[in-house]
């Protein structure tokens, strides 16, 4: 596990102005849009991103530099997006597929904020669609390990960190989210789908 550089710990655990500033900069664009493609609208996604630097301000101290900090936010991330799911549950506020997909798309069919690296894996308007559909089905757990790894990229071992898990157990998340995405994605009737969640 890659360790975070000493000084900008101490800077973090310190609270030290430029040292809190330059983390937020490099990551809450990262955050936001790790939280909408986690399945949040814009403002939620907003709010949440905006807990996990409250958070962090707050917890900076505890900050020990045993891991990066970006994996240490995105484990923050995580149990804020748990929570956010669980008050929209808890609330009865759930929204249709199509208007998440208006919320996200432009009139002429593109995003209107891209998800990254997944908007370069899905290649049509339809695959979007349905993959976003295919993802809400998914497990919480399963589907952040999908998100972690193909939206995000982020290492094993910092996914491991973050969800608290294994390797082996890691591994069969992925192998499980991967299966129903592409059982799902084949019960829609998309061809090629095994290439699009492999």
């Amino acid at each position: 596990m890659a360790r975070e550089d000493p000084d900008l710990t101490r800077r973090i655990r310190a609270r030290e102005t430029d040292g809190i500033r330059s983390v937020v900069r490099a990551n809450l664009p990262v955050m936001m849009r790790a939280a909408r493609a986690a399945g949040l609208d814009s403002d939620r996604a907003d709010d949440v991103a905006q807990d996990v630097f409250v958070t962090f301000v707050e917890k900076a101290h505890t900050f020990d530099g045993r891991s990066r900090v970006r994996t240490w936010l995105f484990g923050i991330l995580y149990r804020k997006i748990q929570e956010a799911r669980r008050r929209v549950r808890r609330d009865e506020q759930m929204v249709e597929i199509d208007k998440i997909m208006e919320t996200r798309f432009e009139a002429n069919g593109s995003w209107a904020r891209p998800p990254a690296a997944a908007d370069e894996r899905l290649h049509t308007e339809d695959l979007r669609r349905q993959m976003e559909a295919c993802l809400e089905e998914l497990a919480d757990r399963h589907r952040a390990a999908f998100l972690l790894r193909e939206v995000e990229q982020l290492s094993t071992d910092e996914i491991c960190k973050i969800l608290d898990v294994n390797v082996n157990h890691l591994g069969v998340m992925l192998y499980r989210a991967r299966n129903r995405l592409r059982e799902c994605l084949e019960a829609m009737g998309l061809r090629g789908s095994r290439d699009a969640v492999l």
